[in-house]
């Protein structure tokens, strides 16, 4: 059975906070605490397992709002989530090594900063994403500039990883399939977008909803042309996000079905979800029509799949939803970073490193050392919390992990 705390803030003119796990720090407390004291905040604030401090607002958080949107609840990793898909293959069907396949994916997926050489992804995908793009950036021409050689480079980018916790997996599920499980969102072009609308609505300080505790909750009100504007682009991105994983998915694909890859002749038998775990979207709630931001958290209505990584070299979830209304329908996006980054990399070595990733063919070097498993929570625990929002379905135990 899940855990659940409900912090009560009505007495401070908030919503209560419903939070799904013990493991939280002080932080993410008060981050949570001022996000309550909003007016526009509907019902109350569901927060998951995996809950930690975040920019602007708490990771692990779902924010129902009537009447206005926060960009920085949204962030600027803006429609990240996960894809997955199982094939015909099963783990005797993998070489004993398998470094030739990761270099295989690496050379068909660019990583980190770099792009494709050429746009790769057709025009019928390629082309809407541009008609649409259009009228948001003649009535935001300030994005232009946020982003080098821009038209070409948010074509170029789509099917490109990125970096920080981005990565491509194979793992082997409890019946020894293979899957392929890849993390990515909406790369350079979604970063502009959410810290262009994030300085916007500082700037604005819109005030129809009364006071806010922090200024990284500034928010735009619907009716405003501020408001309006968001959510046109905020759609573009989330949807660009979607095709980018679909893209890399295709480019991994026909990377381990070419015949340097060594692998026998294979099929895809399952695509288990292609899910947004950074975004917002319009739904009922308890009667109302709110916009629910989830910000490190999914969507889990019942009898929806979704995806629940834990960290590199640890297990990850194949889910199903059974819709709990306190959530929001709604569970966590991964096991939740226990330390940050800079102080992972000043914590743990790269010998603890290649002991954490034992039996997993990824880089072991002081360049993803911040990625270490022993950063993150313990993915069994954060499963355990939420029991009563998630049946798992398949239990994924990564073999080969490449990171942005």
């Amino acid at each position: 059975m899940s855990i659940q705390l409900t912090l009560n803030e009505s007495g401070k003119n908030g919503v209560p906070i419903k939070i799904y796990t013990t493991d939280i720090d002080q932080g993410a407390l008060q981050q949570l605490r001022n996000l309550a004291q909003l007016e526009f905040v509907h019902s109350h604030i569901a927060v998951m397992p995996d809950v930690h401090v975040g920019i602007g607002a708490t990771v692990g958080s779902v924010i129902p709002t009537k009447s206005a949107i926060i960009p920085a609840a949204v962030g600027v990793d803006i429609g990240c989530g996960m894809n997955a898909v199982r094939l015909s293959l099963s783990a005797s069907d993998l070489p004993d090594s398998l470094k030739m396949l990761r270099q295989v994916v690496e050379q068909q997926v660019p990583v980190g900063f770099n792009m494709h050489k050429q746009i790769k992804i057709k025009m019928s995908t390629l082309d809407p994403l541009a008609k649409r793009l259009q009228p948001i950036t003649d009535k935001h021409p300030g994005l232009l500039k946020m982003l080098k050689g821009f038209e070409r480079t948010w074509a170029k980018q789509l099917g490109t990883l990125g970096g920080g916790n981005h990565f491509i997996e194979l793992c082997l599920d409890e019946n020894n399939d293979v899957w392929v499980m890849l993390h990515s969102g909406s790369r350079g072009i979604g970063n502009c977008i959410g810290r262009y609308f994030i300085s916007l609505a500082k700037k604005e300080r819109q005030s129809r909803f009364g006071h806010v505790p922090d200024r990284d909750l500034a928010y735009f009100a619907e009716g405003s042309a501020s408001f309006a504007d968001y959510i046109e682009a905020v759609e573009w991105a989330q949807d660009y996000a979607l095709e980018n994983r679909r893209e890399m998915m295709r480019l991994v694909i026909e990377a381990l079905q070419s015949s340097q890859s060594g692998l026998p002749r294979f099929q895809l038998t399952k695509e288990a979800i292609n899910c947004h775990h950074n975004y917002v979207n319009e739904e009922v709630h308890f009667g109302e029509q709110v916009y629910v931001t989830r910000k490190g958290a999914i969507s889990a209505y019942a009898d929806e799949l979704g995806i629940i990584p834990g960290s590199m070299g640890a297990k990850s979830f194949i889910v199903r939803g059974r819709g709990d209304s306190q959530s929001f329908c709604s569970c966590s996006h991964g096991a939740g970073r226990r330390m940050s980054r800079s102080k992972a990399g000043r914590t743990f070595t790269v010998d603890e490193l290649k002991t954490q990733t034992e039996g997993v063919e990824c880089r072991k070097d002081k360049s993803v050392l911040d990625e270490i498993p022993g950063a993150y929570k313990d993915i069994d625990e954060v499963m355990a919390n939420q029991s009563d929002l998630v049946e798992v379905v398949h239990t994924l135990k990564q073999v080969m992990c490449i990171k942005g």
